[in-house]
């Protein structure tokens, strides 16, 4: 290995040992937030495309495949994830010409999200009426 090569990894090793303020930890919160969660695939169309979510699994995979086949635009919609070593999951979405895939995918994810906050709501009002019973007893 060239020495130019080794002493800039010895730099930047020098650089990761030294320690880290609040600023530079936002900042690198900050850029990771930037980056894609959800990249389309090739190959897609106005009608039919496939979506990869990182670090996603069943979870939302199954929920989000329940909540965009509600749609009555859509067609057919499923979920894979490709090999379990890794933190991808995959979702093909296919429309009738009346809206694109996108947009069941983005109507999909906001219906989810609707979901979850009346789950939210449901189960601090049940926990709340819960508590209070149980400081009256």
């Amino acid at each position: 290995m060239p020495s130019s090569v080794h002493s800039q990894d010895n730099d930047q090793s020098m650089v990761d040992a030294q320690p880290r303020n609040q600023e530079q930890i936002e900042q690198e919160t900050a850029v990771e937030l930037e980056q894609k969660r959800i990249v389309v695939l090739p190959g897609a169309s106005d009608t039919a495309a496939s979506f990869q979510f990182d670090g996603e699994g069943h979870t939302l995979g199954n929920a989000l495949r329940y909540a965009i086949m509600k749609n009555p635009d859509v067609e057919f919609c499923g979920y894979t994830i490709p090999h379990p070593s890794e933190s991808k999951m995959n979702i093909r979405i296919q429309t009738y010409e009346t809206t694109t895939a996108i947009e069941a995918l983005e109507k999909g994810l906001d219906t989810l999200m609707d979901l979850c906050d009346v789950i939210t709501d449901k189960f601090t009002t049940a926990r709340d009426e819960f508590n209070a019973s149980q400081m009256e007893s």
